[in-house]
């Protein structure tokens, strides 16, 4: 299978991938968005400018590519995606797959699964937006999502994680996943495993959520990326605990295994938040690795090598390995 990058515009070559973010969000709904019937209708104008105004900001910054892990059931919008790539030139990277079970599609595929097999259905769905692309849009994604709740993986999780191991063998293409609080991504990457993926193919998201070494470096030695990949969001955890964190694992030569962003969320489905993003969190800014965590790093004495991994060589690889485990 040729080594090519699927992105909401076409393929590219992993070498065409520059600085690359692995986790921002152009666009987010919520799930029950689609009930608040009160809420103004959506300016697409308006999310599109906002999207432009971020990826020219990061683009002025050196930043030439990012992923967009949104699953099928997060609000995703991929023609949003393509727009603003097209107007910036800014690769993209989108996702198929499913959220996790308190916050995504589970009832309906926890009811067909009592009336058949929905493992199988989820396999079809992801290979189908891999392979021939997401509705009727031909934008093929690039990547499988899946995620977990905190502290204990649900019956109907582990289907997702299964489905997405399945496609994942029958695609190449990689698979990102959601953790909460630092927690379960032992266990995805052993569902994973079990399945026939080789853990390299696999960014275990969000590990920056926990601060606990041994944890980092159980999933580092068995060859998985790990996602720090929500700096500035210090309602969640300081950046201070992720810097520690990250400082001491590139001190021990785990550079080729680590990826940043922030998770950011440019834009909501539904109503405008109660409280403005900006206020709860000051420092979740697409721009906030860039222009303060890569100073930390360099005054604490990481070399550019060291960050250029983290940030150019290893989102190439993570890509262009993927597609040789296609079965």
């Amino acid at each position: 299978m040729a080594q090519a990058i699927q992105t909401v515009t076409g393929s590219c070559r992993p070498a065409d991938l520059g600085l690359t973010l692995m986790h921002e969000h152009l666009l987010i709904g919520w799930p029950g968005w689609d009930a608040d019937t009160a809420a103004a209708p959506a300016d697409r104008r308006e999310e599109k400018r906002i999207c432009i105004d971020h990826l020219q900001e990061l683009k002025a910054l050196g930043v030439s590519a990012l992923v967009d892990p949104c699953p099928i059931d997060l609000g995703r919008d991929v023609e949003l995606a393509a727009e603003v790539s097209q107007a910036t030139g800014v690769h993209i990277v989108c996702a198929t797959g499913l959220y996790k079970e308190e916050a995504g599609a589970a009832p309906y595929f926890k009811f067909r699964g009592a009336l058949g097999d929905s493992t199988s259905e989820m396999v079809e769905i992801f290979i189908k937006e891999v392979t021939e692309g997401i509705g009727s849009t031909g934008i093929k994604a690039g990547v499988i999502k899946v995620a977990t709740g905190p502290h204990q993986i649900t019956p109907y999780e582990r289907t997702v994680i299964t489905a997405a191991a399945r496609a994942h063998r029958a695609t190449g293409a990689p698979i990102t996943t959601h953790t909460d609080e630092g927690t379960m991504g032992r266990e995805q990457l052993e569902i994973l495993a079990a399945e026939g993926v080789d853990p390299a193919r696999v960014v275990i998201g969000h590990s920056c959520g926990s601060a606990d070494l041994r944890y980092h470096v159980d999933l580092l030695d068995r060859g998985a990326y790990l996602g720090f990949d929500r700096f500035g969001l210090e309602i969640l955890q300081p950046d201070r605990l992720r810097l520690a964190a990250l400082i001491g694992l590139l001190g021990i030569g785990f550079e080729r295994q680590i990826v940043l962003s922030h998770d950011t969320v440019w834009c909501w489905r539904g109503r405008p938040l109660p409280v403005p993003a900006a206020q709860m969190a000051p420092l979740w800014d697409p721009r906030h690795v860039l222009q303060h965590i890569v100073p930390a790093l360099r005054d604490a004495g990481v070399g550019q090598d060291k960050i250029d991994a983290m940030l150019v060589e290893n989102p190439r690889r993570y890509f262009a390995d993927a597609a040789r485990s296609a079965t």
